[in-house]
């Protein structure tokens, strides 16, 4: 399946843990287990790709601003002003090295003042740069859920003209839920806009498990952001399988929708101990990361 065929499928299928009777069981999702660089955030870009790579990841995701060599002020991956031409030309960087850039953040809130033309810019970039996803995420408060409507109405047919999904996933308050980014994305009713789920978010932010809430908001998922979560003995983010999150419950509702889906790795940290001062010790938790979510896709997709 190409990519304009994906985005073109929608929400043709999802699993949700069970198939009707006579039904024949749909094609297993293609998941895609992803990098971003956030985690290399320490240390120049060139690096995060070079070591996310040697991690044994076929697939990147970027962002947001990386520590170049000098110090200084963090440079962003991939500035919101830049043209189309400069998100092209870090696709072709990453791709010579062989991996494949499959979602970029925005760097704007939805609701934000700048945030219409902010996305627009993002969404021409990653058409350019043939990458599939932009994310965003936000506080919708009061009146600014229907300003999110409106815009991701406005923004979808920019996604669809570009070949691009326009991802939201949850970030606490009023969008704290994946049910509560799929009720706005079902209302935008757009193809090219969809949820990304955070399971991380829902556990850390709302203190809820998020095994059921994917339940409620599977057919609007398209991709993740892979972020694990511990309330104890300490309260803080970790990489996947270092917390309390059941990964297998977590991606059995989307293990066979015959779409490609994302899993970008977000946050790799191990619990307790301090992150590390050198990239060989990022790398090595990279390939871990991967490890873990490669094992559980494999043991989902087995069991018929």
């Amino acid at each position: 399946m190409d990519r304009r065929t994906f985005l073109g499928a929608g929400a043709a299928v999802v699993a949700t843990g069970g198939v009707a009777a006579g039904q024949p069981k749909p094609a297993p999702t293609a998941f895609q287990v992803a990098c971003m660089t956030l985690p290399y955030a320490r240390f120049p870009l060139a690096r995060a790709l070079t070591g996310i790579r040697g991690a044994g990841y076929r697939y990147v995701a970027w962002g947001t601003t990386h520590q170049e060599d000098g110090g200084g002020k963090p440079a962003p991956v991939l500035a919101a002003d830049a043209a189309p031409d400069k998100a092209k030309d870090l696709a072709a960087r990453c791709r010579d090295l062989g991996l494949e850039p499959v979602m970029m953040f925005s760097g704007v809130y939805p609701e934000a003042k700048d945030g219409l033309d902010v996305l627009t810019r993002r969404l021409k970039q990653a058409g350019a740069a043939g990458v599939p996803q932009v994310l965003t995420f936000g506080h919708t408060k009061g009146g600014n859920h229907k300003l999110w409507v409106e815009r991701f109405k406005a923004l979808g047919p920019v996604a669809k003209d570009n070949n691009v999904l326009l991802v939201v996933k949850q970030h606490g308050g009023e969008t704290g839920t994946g049910g509560a980014c799929a009720a706005i994305t079902k209302e935008v009713d757009h193809p090219n806009v969809k949820v990304n789920y955070d399971a991380g978010n829902v556990l850390d932010y709302l203190d809820k498990d998020p095994i059921p809430d994917i339940k409620l908001c599977a057919a609007e998922v398209r991709s993740f952001c892979v972020k694990d979560h511990r309330n104890w003995p300490r309260d803080e983010d970790c990489g996947p399988g270092f917390g309390e999150i059941d990964h297998y419950r977590l991606l059995h509702p989307v293990a066979f929708t015959g779409l490609t889906m994302p899993l970008a790795c977000e946050n790799i940290s191990a619990p307790l101990v301090p992150r590390p001062d050198k990239p060989e010790g990022v790398d090595a938790l990279a390939r871990r990361a991967r490890e873990f979510l490669e094992v559980v896709i494999a043991g989902l997709q087995t069991v018929k």
